[in-house]
């Protein structure tokens, strides 16, 4: 099959075609010839050499797909050749085939392509399992994302939206913000206002998600209502933070977070569980979809990273890596 491989860490231009064997299908695991793959930011982590794939993983980056059902390994029941999904990998996607956790997939939603059901499992599973599942949102809370304009950041959008909390959302640019105000939120450009303020006057966030972190760590605690809850999922401007701790003990805040690949094979079936039970209805419905920056092929893969690194795009970027849908 072909894929493209990092050859060492660094730069996008590490990234190279190669032929690889086709996985194969083991106990519980499926193989899926695959249409559509997404690109994230742990891929240019990966890329990087700063975030390893967890162990028995593909040294392939690529963490989400869309294609079809090629085979089934032993005690695989629910799927079969020819079904159409869309599935959350752990690593491997950028290529023509890929295996993973029967459990981890989920038919394509009805109506849906191929190409928009590839935008939908990092950011579903990341966004469900953050916002209603950690962060417990609930209709009428006030809810604060950051990156709103990232693939994240449309998708906790909407979703917030459609469970009836007020939203609002973080951007760098006037076309970034006016994205996140077709959603349903509240626009802030960040380089223009200051979120703290804005948020206080409103009462205060009863939930934020945040992929930040260095100084809008204690900048989020402000930001908070009593009983607030700021859950962290990534770090793009650093870890580390000085907090008064105070605030947390007397305004009752939780700070929590997760990264979503490091998890086990079981907490991510019951995540996609979830999603089928909860989510997928919404996205049928059409309350909920995919925001789709741009799209490259499989061999371009160098682009669609400088594309994301270049901080430009609003929503998802994808991999073509087949002619199908």
């Amino acid at each position: 099959m072909q894929a493209v491989e990092i050859s060492s860490p660094g730069g996008a231009e590490v990234l190279r075609p190669v032929t690889r064997p086709v996985p194969v299908a083991g106990q519980g695991h499926i193989l899926i010839r695959i249409a559509w793959a997404g690109v994230n930011r742990p891929d240019v982590l990966q890329r990087a050499g700063a975030y390893a794939p967890p162990p028995g993983a593909s040294d392939l980056p690529g963490l989400e797909c869309a294609g079809q059902v090629v085979s089934v390994g032993p005690g695989v029941t629910r799927w079969k050749p020819g079904d159409r999904v869309c599935a959350l990998l752990p690593g491997g996607g950028y290529a023509e085939y890929a295996t993973c956790p029967a459990e981890h997939a989920l038919a394509v939603p009805q109506g849906m392509t191929l190409r928009d059901a590839a935008a939908l499992p990092e950011t579903a599973f990341t966004v469900w399992s953050n916002v209603v599942m950690r962060g417990g949102l609930r209709a009428g809370e006030r809810f604060l994302v950051h990156g709103g304009s990232s693939g994240i950041g449309t998708m906790a959008i909407q979703i917030a939206h459609a469970l009836g909390a007020r939203v609002w959302a973080t951007a760098g640019s006037a076309e970034k913000c006016a994205a996140c105000d077709r959603l349903g939120a509240h626009a802030i450009n960040y380089r223009q206002e200051d979120f703290v303020a804005l948020l206080r006057k409103a009462g205060g966030a009863d939930l934020i998600l945040d992929m930040v972190g260095g100084d809008y760590i204690a900048r989020n605690i402000k930001s908070l209502a009593d009983d607030g809850r700021l859950v962290m999922i990534a770090f793009l401007a650093g870890p580390k933070a000085e907090i008064n701790f105070a605030q947390i003990m007397t305004r009752r805040l939780t700070v929590t977070g997760a990264t979503l690949r490091p998890q086990s094979d079981l907490a991510k079936a019951r995540i996609a569980a979830q999603l089928h039970e909860h989510l997928w209805p919404l996205i049928e419905a059409g309350a909920v979809r995919p925001i789709i920056d741009s799209a490259f092929p499989l061999a371009q893969a160098q682009d669609a990273h400088l594309r994301m690194e270049g901080g430009g795009h609003i929503g998802k970027i994808l991999l073509q890596v087949s002619a199908e849908d």
